[in-house]
C-alpha cells in the first residue's frame, strides 16, 4: 500500500484507485475461472447421469433377455425410462467359427442399441451360445 503524507506531515490511510483496481480485477478473473469451473463441472454431471441411464436401460434388456433355449433370431424394442432400445438376434460370423461343422451349441450374436432423447447411443455386442437343434 503506498502511503502519502497530509501538510502536517501524518500519512494519509486507505488505498489508491491504482490499488482497487488490481484487486478488482484479480477478484473478477477469480469469480470468472470459478463459474467456467463450475460450468464445466455441471455438464460432466449431465454427461455421467445420461450415460449411467443409458447403461442401466442396455442391462435391463440383457437380463431380459429369453433363455438360450428360447433364443430366435430377429429384432426386438420398445423403450424404458425414455430411452428407446432394439435389440438384434443374427447368425454369429466369423473366421474362425466353421458353420458346417458339426457342434452341439450355435452361437448368436445380440447386438442390444440403447439411444436416450438426447440422441446419444450406446450399443452393446455380445454373443449367446444355443444348443443346436
Amino acid at each position: 500500500m503506498c502511503r502519502s503524507t497530509d501538510n502536517d506531515g501524518q500519512p494519509d490511510g486507505g488505498f489508491t484507485m491504482i490499488e482497487a483496481l488490481v484487486a478488482l480485477s484479480v477478484v473478477a478473473i477469480s469469480l470468472a475461472a470459478l463459474g467456467s469451473l463450475i460450468a464445466s463441472n455441471i455438464r460432466a454431471t449431465h454427461w455421467v447421469g445420461d450415460r449411467l441411464s443409458l447403461v442401466q436401460t442396455a442391462r435391463s434388456v440383457l437380463t431380459a433377455l429369453p433363455d438360450r433355449e428360447q433364443l430366435s433370431e430377429g429384432e426386438s424394442s420398445g423403450e424404458i425410462a425414455g430411452n428407446s432400445w432394439r435389440v438384434d438376434v443374427l447368425p454369429f460370423r466369423a473366421d474362425f467359427v466353421d458353420p458346417l461343422g458339426s457342434t452341439s451349441w450355435v452361437p448368436r450374436a445380440v447386438v442390444i442399441r440403447v439411444q436416450s432423447p438426447t440422441g446419444e447411443i450406446l450399443r452393446l455386442d455380445t454373443v449367446r451360445l444355443q444348443g443346436a437343434p
